[in-house]
């Protein structure tokens, strides 16, 4: 069962029945005493037969959770990914069914997703044609062996490349963005965005809307670009530096940027370069994104990282974790990004190495909401069984 605290209880960080205080608005703990307590994990995926990917929680100004996934899947990489959304209005005890907001012809995977100051929900994607590498290979197994596609999975993915023309297969992977401006009954039509990213856009203190991210499509930069107009319209800003030794326009991926309390901006990088493999790195800007230092290792093994700024300002970065225990993970910085917590466990259950990317909200109560998506191992690309949806409802506490 949930144990509810008021606002008001943790502000005054009181001890509870456990012998445990709070970590709430008005009290900060030293990191290295942190623990997390887990309420409840569950399942809220509400369609068994697909694969669910690459979820982004928001909690609205009004309190409603919306939560955006890549929904309709039958694999990790596969023709059918579509943009799905769930609404909660209890904090995540129940759900509403899923509806599509997006969906192309091909490949539809990030699912990032924000609200701006003016009620303004914007999520991004980009879209991929990478299953046609899969599919081209699966045509070469001999049927009957043991390496074979069922012939119906077959003739779906070759259904889904053979309604492509080459126009459109040049054209349409890419990255966008669509707007909705009535609480997501509907979304503006797709435009272009200058990067993509796992967990969307932030809107900062002067009011503009910061987007750290790649060019999945193109030149493979990294780097930050902001809007002015509420999402409209999108300029490229500033590129992240490369780390000496580093590639950074092959193995720098799903970046996500944080604003600390005066100003300073956090952004984690998922790494693949050999130097720190699958660490999470970070950069910092102190201009307002105009520019950004080296990126260097915060001994954080696990990725790709969603970043938060609690009511209290201290930053919380959660993350996967795909090693034993697989799970995921979070940490705590009291110092606007300058060191972090040792690792606090939301999940540590996960059958595999296909799971993460959890993305956290704050509740009124100032517990903590993560949602991330999970399936069983995996071998390359292919997962399998299908990956689900699930949540952890838990506390910060003072051990």
């Amino acid at each position: 069962m949930t144990r509810n605290v008021s606002r008001r209880q943790a502000m005054m960080g009181v001890v509870t029945a456990a012998g445990w205080a709070i970590c709430g608005s008005g009290q900060r703990a030293n990191a290295a005493e942190l623990t997390a307590v887990v309420h409840e994990t569950k399942p809220i995926s509400q369609d068994s037969q697909h694969y669910h990917g690459w979820p982004t929680l928001v909690r609205r100004s009004n309190g409603e959770l919306i939560l955006l996934y890549s929904g309709g899947r039958e694999d990790h990489v596969c023709p059918f990914g579509r943009l799905e959304l769930m609404r909660s209005s209890d904090d995540g005890k129940n759900w509403s069914p899923p509806t599509v907001v997006f969906e192309t012809k091909i490949d539809d995977r990030e699912s990032g997703l924000m609200e701006t100051a003016r009620g303004t929900l914007i999520a991004n994607t980009f879209t991929s044609v990478d299953f046609l590498g899969l599919l081209a290979e699966a045509e070469q197994i001999a049927p009957g062996t043991p390496a074979a596609w069922a012939p119906e999975r077959l003739r779906r993915w070759q259904a889904a490349r053979d309604q492509l023309t080459e126009d459109q297969q040049q054209a349409d992977p890419g990255m966008w963005m669509i707007r909705s401006t009535d609480g997501g009954q509907t979304w503006s039509k797709p435009y272009k965005s200058p990067v993509s990213s796992p967990h969307g856009p932030i809107q900062l203190a002067d009011g503009r809307l910061l987007h750290a991210g790649k060019e999945v499509v193109g030149t493979g930069r990294t780097g930050v670009c902001e809007s002015t107009d509420d999402g409209q319209t999108w300029q490229w800003l500033a590129e992240i530096p490369q780390r000496p030794g580093d590639n950074s326009q092959i193995e720098y991926h799903e970046l996500h940027v944080v604003e600390a309390v005066e100003g300073r901006l956090v952004s984690h990088i998922r790494n693949h370069n050999a130097n720190n493999f699958y660490e999470t790195l970070q950069t910092e800007s102190s201009d307002g994104g105009k520019s950004w230092t080296l990126p260097h290792t915060i001994g954080v093994w696990g990725l790709p990282s969603h970043l938060l700024r609690l009511r209290d300002g201290r930053l919380l970065m959660s993350y996967g974790y795909r090693r034993t225990p697989f799970g995921n993970q979070a940490r705590v910085s009291n110092d606007q990004g300058l060191t972090w917590s040792k690792a606090l466990t939301i999940s540590d259950d996960g059958v595999g190495g296909d799971l993460g990317y959890p993305s956290t909200v704050q509740l009124a109560d100032d517990s903590l909401l993560s949602v991330w998506y999970e399936g069983g191992s995996y071998q390359g690309l292919i997962a399998g069984p299908h990956a689900v949806l699930r949540q952890s409802h838990w506390i910060l506490i003072d051990k």
